[in-house]
């Protein structure tokens, strides 16, 4: 089993206490460092690795969610915070979950569980290969934007290209991680890490609308713990 490395950054000492407690009973969960601020958080960084940190969001100086958009080659991050608003917006900052305060505990074990999973299962520089126009082409899991059904075909729209491929939605479902895509639509699979917003019925990707079914809405958003 491997060890995840985690950092807690939260104001309150109450806060950060309770979440390293919660840690404690987590054989795979070792937390190597508290911050009360993120500013705590960069130092430590600077020369220290963690593979996962707990992040409130209203904290003095600068906001988790604003140090997230400066963050690069962030580690997975798990919201911890009393606000619900900014959940989807921070989906589209390698969140990979987002905890309300007060947190119960099998809340957190859900969360926790969720990256012990996605560590796991990723491999470095994960790739696909699609046979399209005769050939074979290589593409990112992670530059993967949305894959649309088109009878017999599939059209996968990546970050700098649009493949055409003989295989069925459900197939190409079936290779992609499983906590990195849902689907919204009978015809549609996204990455919920590229969503930029949702407005009613549809997802907007850059400049990609796709479409949200009523049957599939409650599972979308409760995917992403809207």
């Amino acid at each position: 089993m491997k060890q995840l490395n985690a950092l807690i950054i939260d104001d309150e000492p109450i806060a950060r206490e309770g979440i390293a407690d919660y840690c404690k009973e987590i054989l795979f969960l070792n937390v190597v460092g508290l911050c009360k601020n993120v500013l705590q958080a960069n130092h430590y960084l600077e020369s220290n690795q963690v593979d996962l940190i707990f992040l409130d969001i209203n904290m003095p100086i600068v906001s988790g969610i604003d140090w997230l958009k400066g963050l690069k080659n962030s580690p997975s991050i798990i919201m911890t915070t009393a606000y619900e608003a900014y959940a989807l917006e921070s989906f589209t900052y390698n969140v990979l979950d987002y905890l309300v305060k007060p947190i119960s505990f099998e809340r957190f074990l859900q969360a926790v569980n969720k990256v012990n999973n996605y560590y796991l299962h990723k491999t470095e520089n994960e790739v696909l290969f699609l046979k399209s126009e005769k050939q074979l082409k290589k593409i990112n899991v992670n530059d993967i934007l949305f894959a649309e059904a088109m009878q017999n075909y599939i059209k996968v729209v990546t970050v700098t290209e649009i493949i055409i491929t003989h295989m069925s939605l459900k197939s190409f479902k079936d290779q992609l991680p499983e906590d990195n895509f849902i689907q919204t639509h009978k015809s549609y699979i996204v990455s919920k890490y590229k969503i930029d917003k949702i407005i009613e019925n549809q997802i907007i990707i850059g400049k990609h609308t796709i479409p949200i079914s009523v049957r599939l809405k409650k599972t979308v958003l409760s995917s992403l713990k809207i």
